[in-house]
């Protein structure tokens, strides 16, 4: 058997059930009786009687059998001549008063066979407006209850004032999935059970082999995005009935759980068939939970990737109406509780290296995994700048009068959800959430698998630390790699991609996806030493930028400075012809090894302690820096070097959201739209407009009279 649920504890207490059976649970597909379903159905009712529990039926299938059985007298009845005029169809009321007969009849005999009797309750939407009905229907409820009889309720079809009681859905009531939910309130039942002919409710159409059963709904999440198929092909709504009587009773206190009436019966080691309703009882996850109290249990990991999505999209929605105060708070709260956990953050993220070193990956990965003594701190202290910077949302960019009284504002928007796939830096993942925090952006994550034990604790710190009128659920973390193509795949709710990683990488993303992706697909920096330049303040920058942090990616030039290098187990490449311009070839001796490379090797990402010798040429890139006295020059090679990041006589490894005092950043981006270089807080915003009239209308312009008058930023 499957294990307990444990987001199900509160069913120890339920003692009264109600539980609804569909007309394509009662009956076969041709309207005869399914005896063996309804016999079943007998037999785990009689079972939880026996346990002490008080079970209450709501039963559909009265219409589907007489119509069968009048389908039947009618043709036995016809002459030959009679069975060749159209058939007339039979009247629904007609159906509803022979087949309850037979319904009722086949439930009275199945419980008698099992020592239990049953009662029948048949009442219309119009009795329930009468309050001493209402009374008088607890009070007999509650005297069969005592005695161990199943009260049995079904809609009287036959008198129901209805024009189609098997089509109308106005009134108290409008079916019998809608009339469980009422009895289960007004009967003050501690769980109601929709039996159907599914597992439960899926994301799509069952038959759709993409579909995924949903275990737990929650409304706020799902509310208008599940794509519901055909109606039963018997009874009147289907799972969309189902649905909407379910949210109806769960918001107003009483669980319901929809699930498959008879599955596949399971046996268990003492030969008894166990049905889902004693497994349901049981505890066991089994068909769709409706809970008011739902989006407290539903874990991001048991969330599918739209369902997270979503959640992210709804957090951000709630983090946008905060005050920017509040955003800050919750940042300098992450930052506490990052400082707080630094121990079990470490041990986390020594595992990982451990498991790195073990696996025998690339050194440069296993310097980008580990988070160094100090980081954590680092990182602590850069979300407190982040918490400190100038409110970046609802920021007014520009007010114009458009008309007399007429104001147009210019104002940063967040973006809405990002998803943010990144390899083996964890300190990234911190970085990033801080920013969608302040960005007011939703967020999701997925870091590589090397890093999964230091994702996971940081993950957790930080979602914690979120208040509750947030949700967690505004920073999802995507955990599998087979996730990714069908959260490309959400260009409704994902609003922006950005990978960070190989070129290979984001690539595949570009390749893959309708979300805008923001996102560089070459990391290559270059340093450029001009024949005036100081070759001391040259010889320093290039060592800084080459070796401070030799996992970035760097390139750069400088034959002075090779014995350094060298010294540095570096390897040094020389280029002879770059973009058809022929130059000497330089061969140099690094120990025992005579080196020479072509162009090709200029495009590698520049991940390793390699350095790309560029002569005279310099390619359009990351981050460029030219090192020399001629200003001159300098501003020559600023202004016409087209890179992300352009330094004159700096190290490139100043090209950092922190260190350019973005507070952090959520990658570098060498792409023109809509953020280039380190993208920090406003990489993160859009725009929209607002506008604040008094009445005006176009009219084809007669009646407005424009002034296009620019007005300060402060209202």
């Amino acid at each position: 058997m499957e294990a307990a649920d444990s987001t199900r504890s509160f069913l120890r207490d339920v003692k009264r059930i109600v539980i609804k059976v569909g007309t394509a649970v009662v009956t076969q597909a041709d309207g005869r009786l399914a005896l063996g379903r309804v016999g079943s159905l007998c037999e785990q009712i009689h079972e939880l009687i026996t346990d002490g529990y008080e079970v209450i039926l709501v039963t559909s299938g009265a219409v589907g059998v007489g119509r069968q059985r009048l389908r039947y007298r009618r043709l036995v009845n016809s002459s030959f001549a009679d069975l060749q005029k159209p058939q007339v169809e039979l009247d629904g009321k007609a159906c509803a008063a022979v087949g309850q007969n037979g319904l009722m009849a086949l439930y009275d005999t199945l419980f008698s066979q099992l020592d239990t009797s049953s009662a029948q309750l048949l009442v219309t939407d119009n009795d329930f407006r009468d309050p001493d009905f209402r009374r008088q229907l607890n009070e007999t409820v509650k005297s069969l209850l005592s005695l161990k009889v199943v009260p049995i309720f079904n809609e009287n079809d036959a008198i129901s004032t209805r024009k189609a009681p098997y089509e109308d859905a106005s009134g108290i009531f409008w079916d019998n999935d809608s009339l469980a939910a009422l009895l289960a309130l007004e009967l003050k039942a501690d769980l109601l059970v929709l039996l159907s002919d599914v597992d439960g409710l899926y994301s799509g159409p069952p038959s759709d082999p993409h579909s995924e059963l949903i275990h737990t709904y929650v409304k706020e999440s799902l509310e208008g995005l599940i794509t519901f198929g055909d109606k039963s092909r018997v009874g009147r709504g289907g799972m969309t009935a189902k649905v909407k009587a379910a949210v109806y009773a769960a918001y107003a206190g009483i669980p319901v759980v929809i699930t498959r009436a008879l599955p596949t019966l399971v046996q268990d080691f003492n030969g008894f068939a166990y049905g889902n309703i004693l497994k349901v009882l049981g505890g066991q996850r089994i068909g769709t939970l409706f809970h008011r109290d739902a989006h407290k249990w539903a874990t991001i990991g048991e969330l599918g990737v739209r369902e997270m999505a979503v959640a992210a999209r709804d957090g951000s929605r709630r983090l946008q109406a905060m005050s920017s105060h509040e955003r800050s708070k919750i940042l300098l709260s992450v930052a506490d509780a990052l400082e707080a956990s630094e121990k079990l953050i470490t041990a986390e993220n020594e595992a990982d290296v451990a498991e790195a070193l073990k696996a025998g990956y690339d050194k440069a990965l296993v310097s980008r995994l580990a988070l160094k003594p100090g980081k954590v701190s680092s990182l602590a202290n850069s979300i407190r700048v982040l918490a400190n910077m100038e409110e970046p949302v609802g920021r007014v960019l520009k007010r114009m009068e458009l008309s007399e009284g007429f104001i147009l504002e210019k104002m940063s928007s967040p973006l809405g959800v990002l998803l943010i796939i990144f390899e083996s830096r964890p300190d990234a993942l911190v970085q990033i959430a801080s920013l969608a925090i302040r960005s007011g952006n939703g967020l999701l994550l997925k870091g590589g698998k090397e890093a999964r034990r230091s994702n996971a604790i940081l993950h957790k710190i930080i979602t914690s630390a979120l208040p509750k009128s947030v949700g967690e659920g505004l920073i999802g973390l995507v955990t599998s790699r087979e996730e990714i193509p069908e959260l490309l795949k959400l260009d409704d709710v994902i609003d922006l991609v950005i990978p960070r990683g190989s070129n290979k990488l984001v690539s595949q993303i570009k390749a893959s996806t309708k979300i805008p992706v923001l996102g560089h697909a070459d990391g290559i920096c270059h340093i450029y030493v001009d024949k005036s330049a100081n070759m001391d303040m040259a010889k320093k920058i290039v060592v800084d930028a080459k070796t401070d942090y030799p996992a970035a990616c760097n390139a750069m030039v400088l034959t002075e400075t090779l014995q350094d290098l060298s010294k540095r187990d570096t390897l040094i490449f020389t280029y002879a012809t770059v973009c058809g311009l022929t130059f000497p070839q330089w061969w140099l001796n690094i120990g025992t090894a005579k080196i020479q490379r072509s162009l090709v090797l200029f495009h590698r990402p520049r991940m390793n302690l390699v350095i790309a010798i560029l002569v005279s040429y310099i390619y359009i890139a990351h981050t460029d820096c030219i090192v020399t006295d001629d200003d001159e020059v300098a501003e020559i090679f600023l202004r016409q070097v087209d890179s992300a990041a352009v330094f004159h006589n700096a190290s490139t490894r100043f090209s950092d959201g922190f260190r350019f005092g973005l507070g952090a950043e959520v990658g570098i981006s060498t792409s023109r739209i809509h953020a280039r270089g380190p993208v920090g807080v406003e990489g993160l915003l859009t725009t929209r407009w607002l506008a604040r009239g008094k009445g005006q209308v176009v009219n084809g312009d007669k009646d407005i009279v424009y002034t296009h008058k620019e007005m300060s930023l402060q209202a």
